[in-house]
């Protein structure tokens, strides 16, 4: 269908006609987005070619300006469709991200291998230190001219082809990986009865209730394959066979029976991915990868990933003894299983600390945390969010809010989806509808955070738990850095950077949660409105680094197995086997799984943005641990003229500037590893 019968000027996919310069969802229907996709990648396609074959002589304006400003009805209606199929798909939905993820690919893949194109930005590099350009100009243009060369731009007619083909089946099992582990997760449920809950404290009883009616069962309780249903179940529930039964449903997602097995998905990726490394001239698709991130090489990655893993599997060991001694003293002789580590460190965290986790969800209701995200941005930013009730959005939970600098003045919109349902992909995320930049016209920013926490019955309070509230406040720390973004180009604008930094915003801001300010400024008990004990607190902050071995070990394979994965030159003939071998070469301890095992390691596999990437994690770890230390250091932990080069270097940046360079405008030098290991308890 042609954009000669779609008005992309009037449509509501492209057109955004909606309440404060948001889409009109309560306007948009699945069925218009196939025919808006096609006629928007036509539209743009044409830009293209007008950038390519335009008779004057290449200049920042007519081609690198030209090129960052096209395509806006394809970024507008692609921002709203990934959205959905994230947040809220549905079978039609899924079909048509099944069909449009190749189009796209096939569209961007012509699009860098455009050969008069890329000539004009060739030109443009190859002249780039007699342009006279500024510091931001220069580093587009590079980026720009080696994001073709990475694309496919010097390749060979053949090689091209090929590289066409293998970009669109990429995107194709992308899609379909992702949609195999949300089936897995939405049509599993455990229901149980009253009798079953031994052990289950109220908040977590309400949220099982919501899920057990939610699903046709009210009445009852239900265990979901969401992380904060699922994890609290495996630490407080005593019964031993429940647990079991969770345990092995959670990790089992993309590997069941059936058509939403991943193996073979998992196997043609990682066989695609290595040809089209070599087809780039990279031995591998790990190095292909990391040529352009901080890391720059496997190797190094893998220096800072293995010291940890040893520290961190020593660390583990030690705790296991202790669990070991918990279980026997309750008459379980038998080792210490996968099921059984978070309910009996739940017990020795309490016998250590005198901590029991649970006493702290009465005083961390969603909209507490909430307040105390924002109030440390404005702290920090000069910030500030006003809700705004009854704007549609595309689920009635999502919240709306207007950003405001310390001026009053407007500078973006913030969304907020927190529960989890069936129609939402596990895990938590920010993204953008729109970019915050200067270039042309200019955007403001529009961010949205996506969380899943558990839904509690209508009229009941949301209560988080420490996991869940410092999950908010990274996600958080995400959208901030694309709410602050300051710079003049799109391709550079919020979290635009390389993939081991852009963790960085989001993971230095978890350590404002703990903040003894600010937990004594916001959380309150949702019974009694008492102010949260600050022997509660200083409990909750001495057992941060409890059970180090155990959060360490289930990172670090994950990010060991995907290094391992993608630093061969062909992919393993059965990749659960391979992952299986990796790790017990490793040594991993046989009571802890990894964080994301391989069938439904959606970072890696629904697409390729973490792919050789998640060690990124714990590079940026690296880097926050540090970062905090500068406001420590100062004894305030809003120091105003740290956090104005906080937001200067860090969060305004983008990708302005290498990150390298970014990090030491903000701090003086670059950390080493040991800050990490001694905030994640391991030294």
């Amino acid at each position: 269908m042609s954009d000669s019968i779609i008005d992309l000027s009037a449509n509501p996919l492209t057109a955004w006609n909606g309440p404060l310069g948001l889409p009109d969802f309560t306007r948009i229907e699945d069925k218009d987005f196939e025919p808006v996709f096609r006629a928007a990648l036509d539209a743009h396609e044409r830009e293209i070619e007008q950038i390519a074959s335009n008779s004057a002589a290449p200049t920042i304006e007519n081609t690198l300006a030209a090129l960052e400003l096209s395509g806006e009805a394809l970024s507008r209606a692609s921002a709203i469709f990934w959205c959905l199929a994230g947040a809220h798909t549905n079978p039609e939905i899924q079909r048509l991200e099944r069909e449009i993820s190749p189009l796209v690919a096939r569209h961007f893949t012509r699009m860098y291998m455009n050969d008069a194109l890329f000539r004009r930005i060739d030109a443009l590099y190859g002249r780039r230190d007699s342009l006279n350009l500024d510091k931001e100009t220069r580093r587009v243009l590079e980026k720009t001219w080696k994001r073709f060369v990475r694309g496919g731009a010097k390749l060979d007619g053949e090689a091209k082809a090929r590289l066409g083909a293998i970009n669109e089946e990429l995107a194709r099992l992308g899609a379909q990986f992702g949609q195999n582990v949300l089936k897995d997760e939405s049509s599993w449920a455990l229901f149980l009865d009253e009798k079953d809950l031994d052990g289950i404290p109220d908040s977590l009883k309400s949220a099982m209730a919501s899920a057990a009616a939610e699903r046709g069962q009210p009445g009852r309780y239900a265990v979901t394959l969401s992380r904060s249903i699922a994890e609290p179940f495996l630490s407080t529930s005593t019964r031993r066979d429940l647990r079991e039964t969770v345990l092995k449903a959670f990790i089992s997602r993309g590997a069941n029976d059936g058509e939403a097995n991943n193996r073979e998905i998992v196997r043609r990726t990682l066989e695609l991915r290595a040809e089209k490394a070599k087809l780039l001239g990279y031995e591998t698709f790990a190095a292909y990868k990391l040529d352009d991130t901080m890391a720059k090489t496997p190797e190094n990655v893998m220096n800072l990933l293995l010291p940890v893993w040893e520290k961190a599997k020593e660390k583990a060991a030690a705790t296991e003894k202790e669990l070991q001694r918990i279980a026997a003293g309750e008459g379980q002789n038998q080792p210490i299983a996968a099921w059984d580590w978070r309910h009996f460190a739940e017990k020795l965290r309490s016998e250590k600390f005198a901590f029991d986790e649970s006493a702290l969800k009465p005083y961390l209701a969603l909209d507490s945390v909430i307040a105390a995200a924002f109030d440390v941005a404005k702290k920090l930013f000069g910030l500030t969010f006003e809700e705004q009730k009854g704007i549609p959005a595309w689920h009635e939970d999502v919240r709306v809010f207007i950003v405001r600098n310390a001026d009053g003045s407007r500078r973006g919109l913030f969304l907020a989806d927190y529960f989890n349902r069936p129609s939402k992909r596990s895990g938590a995320w920010m993204s953008a509808l729109q970019s915050g930049y200067k270039l042309g016209e200019g955007e403001e920013p529009i961010i949205y955070n996506v969380c899943n926490f558990a839904k509690p019955p209508a009229g009941q309070p949301a209560l988080l738990s420490v996991d869940d509230a410092r999950t908010l406040f990274h996600e958080f720390g995400h959208a901030l850095h694309g709410l602050l973004s300051d710079v003049t180009w799109p391709s550079i604008a919020g979290t635009s950077v390389s993939r081991d930094f852009v963790e960085l915003p989001s993971q230095l801001y978890e350590h404002w949660f703990t903040v003894p300010e600010v937990l004594q400024s916001h959380m309150r008990h949702v019974e009694t409105g008492e102010t949260i004990p600050l022997d509660l607190v200083e409990k909750m902050r001495a057992a941060r680094n409890f059970d180090a071995g155990f959060a360490t070990v289930e990172f670090t394979a994950s990010a060991l197995v995907d290094m391992a994965f993608h630093s061969r030159d062909s992919a393993p003939e059965d990749p659960f086997e391979f992952e299986k071998n990796t790790l017990e070469k490793l040594g991993i301890p046989s009571a802890i799984p990894t964080r994301h095992a391989t069938p439904h390691f959606l970072h890696v596999f629904s697409g390729d943005g973490y792919s050789a990437g998640y060690y990124s994690y714990m590079w940026s770890e690296v880097l926050d641990a540090d970062a905090f230390r500068a406001f420590e250091e100062t004894g305030d932990p809003f120091n105003p003229e740290v956090a104005e080069k906080l937001r200067r270097y860090i969060y305004s940046a983008g990708g302005s500037d290498d990150p390298e360079a970014l990090y030491r405008a903000f701090r003086g030098q670059m950390p080493s590893p040991e800050a990490m290991m001694e905030k994640r308890g391991l030294v």
